[in-house]
């Protein structure tokens, strides 16, 4: 069993004071907080307990990024939740897939609130002024890090920064995509400022560093410079990308990562928290209560698990990986058989099932008896991430020369298996890199919309894939998600729907 005590110790936190995952929800009351506040493992508990809400982040990017991108042709199997995200309807803001990532991340941020509540009004019980200083951080970096996911699947959000009684909730409206940058990127520059290096106790391994937030706060950055499309998303023209550049190379300078030479490496059971990694979402497994991870078999289809002896997860039918993307790769790109199971095969009393489908986080040997307690974490930003995203800058005209770019280009082509040099690497080749590299890993949707190209990749992807014709015309308004029709109902006027929904 790993020693991950972050989960462990967070959900114990979570079922002594648990909240309800809205917006508009009633604070844990005074009585239970000033009890239960009265030491640094209460506040390092409490902490935890704001980590415990990554737990579906990873899910959320396979369902929510992974699935509406170019990377999957998954409309054919349903009706499933994620059939209309994949094929654009516009009727889907009571889908479950939407509704989770509006509600957990608020609950995370309610989370942070009381934290950082509680430690302006009852701090001086922590004895140690420096833990007082990094959990303040770490609780700014997961508050600014859940407003980051909510910005770039739903645009304008309402900004909590304090804890709300359920009435003040319902009168706070959704604020612009600007303020919403400044409010992360001032949570993300305090914790850069006050984060450690690196943590030394094996219990602390996936808390935030001072590069996870560097990291993190460049990327912001780059999604804000990207193009606004005339809609309230996440994109603002700004052209922040020398600013983003120097962050990317303080985590490079830093020298606290490296490029790990084999590819299948970075996702190894036996090898996690490895040089590769910047900041991941951590579990564990044969914890009591269960706090393993779902997103291994989430592209799966189960019939693929009973074919080799193994129980059913949860994929149920096939979200089958596109042509598009299967072709994209070189015959001898070694990412291609790793990320891609594309063998076919029978399962007793259903017939063969041909069609290609994810498995880049599948390892048979490890299949839990307990579908949501797979032992994996989820790789969140990894080294060759801030490379290519640092080539990405260079490319929009931050410091730096097109050799720059191609050997970043060249070094992660090289790792794949692709030995012929490239040249002259553009934002388009730059993007169909990214695109196998990451496959799987749920950054599609963003690169898409990050780089201006989602307005003509996805319609091209559509005319050659879609066989069956049930794929929506894209427009500029499914760049976004609709706010969930239930948060619309609890106030009627304070928020109007996103359009085009």
């Amino acid at each position: 069993m790993k020693n991950k005590l972050i989960y462990i110790v967070a959900l114990a936190f979570t079922f002594s004071v648990g909240c309800k995952k809205e917006l508009n929800q009633t604070p844990i009351s005074t009585a239970t907080t000033e009890t239960f506040f009265a030491s640094n493992n209460d506040f390092l508990q409490a902490v935890n307990a704001v980590y415990a809400d990554l737990r579906t982040y990873p899910d959320r990017m396979l369902n929510l990024s992974e699935t509406r991108s170019d990377n999957l042709y998954a409309v054919a199997d349903g009706p499933r939740d994620w059939e209309p995200i994949n094929n654009f309807a516009r009727t889907i803001s009571g889908n479950p897939y939407i509704q989770e990532a509006w509600n957990t991340n608020f609950n995370g941020i309610y989370r942070a609130n009381t934290v950082l509540n509680k430690l302006e009004t009852n701090g001086n019980v922590i004895t140690d002024a420096n833990l007082k200083t990094r959990l303040t951080a770490e609780a700014r970096f997961l508050r600014a890090f859940f407003y980051f996911d909510l910005v770039r699947w739903f645009g304008k959000v309402p900004i909590a920064d304090k804890v709300y009684n359920s009435a003040e909730a319902t009168t706070i409206p959704r604020s612009g995509v600007a303020a919403v940058y400044n409010f992360i990127l001032a949570d993300l520059k305090f914790a850069a400022d006050n984060l450690p290096d690196t943590y030394t106790a094996a219990a602390d391994k996936g808390r935030a560093t001072k590069w996870a937030a560097k990291g993190i706060m460049a990327l912001v950055y780059m999604t804000r410079s990207g193009p606004t499309y005339n809609i309230d998303g996440p994109g603002l023209a700004t052209n922040d990308w020398q600013v983003a550049l120097d962050l990317l190379n303080e985590v490079i300078n830093s020298k606290r990562f490296n490029f790990l030479t084999s590819y299948a490496d970075i996702f190894s059971y036996s090898n996690e928290n490895n040089a590769e990694v910047v900041f991941n979402v951590e579990y564990s497994t044969l914890s009591n209560p269960v706090v393993g991870s779902t997103f291994a078999w989430l592209l799966v289809p189960d019939t693929y698990f009973t074919s080799i002896g193994k129980a059913v997860q949860g994929g149920l039918l096939i979200r089958p990986v596109s042509t598009d993307l299967v072709n994209t790769y070189a015959t001898n790109d070694i990412r291609k058989p790793f990320n891609i199971y594309t063998a076919g095969y029978t399962a007793p009393g259903i017939g063969t099932e041909s069609r290609p489908f994810f498995k880049k986080y599948l390892d048979i040997s490890k299949v839990p008896n307990n579908r949501v307690d797979w032992p994996i974490n989820y790789i969140v930003m990894r080294y060759t991430d801030v490379l290519m995203l640092k080539a990405e800058c260079i490319l929009r005209g931050a410091s730096g020369s097109q050799a720059d770019v191609d050997l970043i280009m060249n070094q992660v082509r090289s790792r794949a298996g692709l030995t012929t040099p490239v040249t002259g690497t553009t934002i388009p080749q730059l993007m169909e890199e990214r695109r196998r590299e990451f496959a799987a890993e749920g950054l599609r949707w963003h690169d898409l919309v990050r780089s201006g190209l989602v307005t003509t990749v996805i319609p091209a992807w559509d005319a050659k894939e879609d066989v069956s014709n049930s794929i929506a015309p894209f427009n500029n308004n499914y760049i976004i998600y609709p706010v969930p029709q239930a948060e619309l109902n609890v106030t009627p006027g304070l928020y109007t729907q996103n359009p085009g929904y």
